[in-house]
């Protein structure tokens, strides 16, 4: 699996453990910055996970800010892009299995290193159940985006 990571300079430090994480767990990886704790602006990094993704040049995304809010924000706005922003383990594996979520968004400042590396993990490993009632939702979390990108 394809796994791209990015953050803003407050995720900055965790982004590091989560990528030497993912390596080392033997998924490829994907730096896509910042590459220090110098401020920058979170959506350019939100947008680089989507265009990963969109693209097909990853499978799965991971991005991390201050609170989280940021950048799911962000990357929600990106079609195709499912962000969830979890702060607990059952949220990380449910957002895949029944809501097809294909980006883990975390808070640095809200959670440790033990717990991101957790969350990181259980999302990677998760599925989507493929269950009738979460590909109906599904679909119809999709025809919303489509109706929205029709009137652009």
């Amino acid at each position: 699996m394809r796994v791209a990571v990015a953050s803003d300079h407050a995720g900055f430090s965790l982004k590091r453990e989560i990528v030497d994480l993912l390596r080392r767990e033997g998924y490829e990886t994907l730096d896509l910055g910042t590459q220090s704790d110098d401020p920058v602006d979170y959506p350019e990094f939100a947008l680089r996970v989507g265009q990963a993704l969109s693209s097909g040049e990853a499978d799965r995304g991971i991005l991390i800010c201050g609170s989280g809010v940021g950048v799911s924000v962000a990357a929600n706005k990106i079609p195709g892009i499912r962000a969830g922003l979890c702060h607990d383990t059952y949220s990380a594996h449910q957002g895949v299995e029944h809501d097809d979520m294909n980006v883990l968004v975390m808070g640095a400042r809200v959670i440790g290193s033990e717990l991101a590396r957790e969350l990181a993990e259980t999302f990677l490993r998760a599925r989507f159940s493929g269950e009738p009632r979460h590909v109906r939702r599904s679909e119809k979390v999709r025809e919303i985006e489509e109706l929205y990108m029709k009137k652009l």
